[in-house]
């Protein structure tokens, strides 16, 4: 998938996202009565919660699914709910296929990298985390980069942040779309981070 603009609905979903990563529940709140104002698809904000929690991990992800439901967005359909382990070898084929679209050539290097580091992080990386989790339906794979770069970069995560603004242009962001994106996060982010994920987009972009 080509996204050659950052319409309104997925600039609010951005930013709902870099909200979740600072743990603040009044900025989430904030985000999340955007993203209704906005008419952001609720499938939509129900993958960012369930993917926040690999980028960010179980209590800001409840939060920020604490805060949504209470402000009205619908419970989800009846759909893939990640409990059926019959499904783990269907879960690794699709998490090596997002692994080759977001890592391009650095694919292998990355597997090889993470697999030194332990091989069971390999294994959950790929089966858990981009099979189960970044692989589901019911949000493009461009949509999803885009908030994993907003929460990567409110926590300062450098590598993870370099990794991942080339994975959103290899899963169909445009340039000017990530530029849009990290604008509309910065706010969000201290001086630091901000001025890391500026320098590093600026090197990306050359």
């Amino acid at each position: 998938m080509s996204l050659e603009t950052l319409d309104g609905p997925t600039r609010a979903l951005v930013s709902l996202a870099a909200a979740i990563a600072t743990g603040g529940e009044p900025s989430v709140e904030l985000e999340c009565r955007h993203c209704l104002d906005a008419a952001v698809p609720a499938a939509w904000v129900d993958e960012l919660l369930l993917q926040s929690v690999l980028m960010i991990g179980w209590p800001r992800a409840l939060t920020g699914a604490a805060v949504w439901r209470r402000v009205g967005a619908p419970y989800p359909e009846p759909g893939e709910d990640g409990t059926d382990y019959g499904r783990a070898a269907e879960w690794r084929t699709r998490g090596d296929a997002v692994c080759r679209i977001i890592y391009g050539a650095s694919d292998q290097r990355l597997r090889d990298n993470v697999l030194a580091l332990h091989p069971a992080l390999h294994a959950w990386m790929v089966t858990e985390g981009y099979g189960r989790t970044l692989g589901r339906a019911g949000l493009d794979l461009a949509r999803r980069e885009l908030c994993v770069v907003a929460q990567v970069a409110v926590q300062g995560a450098e590598r993870q942040l370099h990794s991942h603004l080339r994975g959103a242009l290899n899963a169909g962001a445009s340039p000017g779309v990530i530029t849009q994106a990290l604008e509309a996060v910065r706010p969000l982010l201290g001086a630091r981070e901000a001025e890391q994920a500026a320098s590093l987009w600026e090197r990306i972009r050359k």
